[in-house]
């Protein structure tokens, strides 16, 4: 099976900071307690690591009368984080911080009776390209060596991912498809838990985004073979992508910030401008050059119509790749 048409849709990123957005704080509404800033997988993943970033340049300067208090909720391919968010008895005070899994999973387990369009649109701070990643002590150095080991095993080349049916399952379909390989697949609950098992040599392979694997790399123990985004990535100029090698593919995972079902419109705009003032900050701009992320800024209105795009780009995408 192989992908003839483009599956993922980031909206163009050469226009996101044409328009700065303005800041200006609701007037009359602050949060009175600690904000459950929920966190739709296990800890040390992409996901997880944003969340902490961003909590942190919140508490740098201040921005917010109560805490963001992080919580891993990456059961069922994010589905305990949803059933928790939608579920709340205080949707003032509970944000989720969503990737793909936000569009995949209540299309994968419609009996949770999940409508992303009910979450309350706060702020997307980009979208995270993925990357094939081996171990440096197997020696392979290049795609077409690992294409060659992969079919040399039948069946037996071992990868791991976050989840089944969401983001780096996805991209390892595809590459079965198009590349005819027969690829183990385990699923885990965070990209952190990949990561280490590859430096653990417990897996082969991984596609994690090149925040959850740059230490890793940094440290010698991961070579990177592919990346999974239109052009070279700038920490990667050396990685070919698979469009350059005749796929028409790309995918990345949107990294944004959502409100539960329910929230107030004055508590929407509150956090709308916390969140405004972390996306303009110099320490989140470094973040996503540092960290290959692509900017993609959207007001309230553009979120709620990426999410109806991407809903219906990812079941189109689950059905080409049988998911």
């Amino acid at each position: 099976m192989s992908i003839t048409k483009r599956t993922f849709l980031t909206l163009t990123c050469a226009a996101t900071l044409a328009v700065t957005p303005v800041v200006s704080f609701a007037q009359g509404w602050e949060p009175r307690r600690p904000i459950d800033f929920v966190i739709m997988a296990g800890p040390g993943g992409g996901a997880d690591q944003i969340a902490r970033f961003i909590q942190s340049v919140a508490e740098r300067y201040d921005l917010t009368s109560r805490p963001l208090v992080p919580n891993n909720q990456g059961g069922g391919s994010g589905a305990e984080a949803l059933l928790s968010v939608s579920g709340t008895s205080d949707p003032d005070h509970t944000i989720l911080v969503t990737l793909n899994s936000f569009f995949t999973t209540p299309l994968r387990q419609a009996n949770l009776g999940i409508d992303v369009q009910t979450f309350t649109p706060i702020a997307m701070m980009g979208v995270d390209p993925f990357v094939l990643w081996v171990h440096v002590d197997s020696g392979i150095t290049s795609f077409d060596q690992w294409l060659e080991t992969v079919r040399g095993m039948n069946g037996e080349y071992v990868m791991g991912g976050t989840g089944t049916g969401q983001e780096d399952s996805i991209v390892i379909a595809f590459l079965s498809g198009a590349y005819d390989l027969d690829i183990t697949y385990i699923p885990y609950d965070g990209g952190g838990a990949v990561a280490r098992d590859l430096a653990g040599q417990q897996i082969m392979a991984t596609v994690n985004n090149p925040a959850e694997a740059k230490g890793f790399y940094e440290a010698g123990d991961f070579v990177p073979l592919l990346a999974f985004s239109d052009e070279r990535l700038p920490a990667f100029p050396d990685i070919p992508t698979v469009r350059e090698l005749g796929h028409d593919f790309s995918y990345a995972n949107q990294r944004a910030v959502v409100g539960a079902p329910g929230m107030s419109e004055e508590a929407a705009e509150y956090y709308r401008a916390v969140f405004t003032q972390v996306y303009e900050s110099e320490e989140w701009q470094g973040y996503l050059e540092s960290e290959s992320l692509s900017p993609l800024w959207m007001n309230a209105d553009e979120q709620r119509a990426y999410w109806t795009t991407q809903v219906e780009a990812h079941r189109e995408l689950l059905a080409a790749l049988g998911q």
